[in-house]
């Protein structure tokens, strides 16, 4: 219990600086994060056994990793998005091009020795056993993300637009 009060003052303290200047609100892309964050560290502590020293020493290290894996994410994604957009507008130029490969193979290279160096700060203060629960709890947090993500996208369809028809399935009759 302790370590849910623990994250939850951790979470409510950085997302005092996530939040857009002016705003009352979080964007919901922030707003997923928190949710997601706020869901992984609850499930923290019990899920891995820990001891409240532990749970302390873990948690910004933790809050650091998933910082990191958003950032570079994102940073590879905005490149991608950007190199997406001139390719099919025609706008784009061999320079502008270059520049954002290289934002994306700097992404690549830079990201697995940071996440590397994140995951072994974790694994020093976690038995083996509570590393291997770590990294299930990682997996089962990623696969329910995965469904959620699933289900918004679903409900997010133009009206009329419903999931693809199977082909025993009758069309629709306008």
């Amino acid at each position: 219990m302790t370590g849910v009060l623990l994250a939850t003052a951790a979470l409510g303290s950085a997302q005092e600086h996530a939040a857009p200047s002016g705003a009352g609100q979080l964007r919901p892309r922030e707003e997923a994060f928190r949710m997601i964050d706020a869901y992984f560290l609850s499930n923290l502590q019990e899920s891995l056994g820990l001891t409240d020293e532990q749970f302390v020493r873990l948690l910004p290290m933790v809050k650091r990793l998933q910082t990191d894996r958003r950032q570079y994410a994102q940073r590879r994604q905005r490149a991608l998005q950007e190199m997406r957009k001139l390719l099919q507008s025609g706008g784009a130029t061999p320079g502008r091009v270059e520049e954002l490969l290289r934002e994306v193979k700097t992404v690549e290279t830079e990201q697995p020795p940071a996440l590397r160096r994140d995951l072994d700060a974790i694994d020093a203060v976690l038995s083996p056993l509570q590393q291997a629960k770590y990294r299930i709890l990682e997996l089962e947090v990623e696969r329910k993300i995965r469904e959620i993500m699933m289900q918004m996208r679903g409900q997010a369809r133009p009206p009329g637009r419903g999931r693809p028809r199977s082909g025993s399935e009758p069309s629709p009759r306008p």
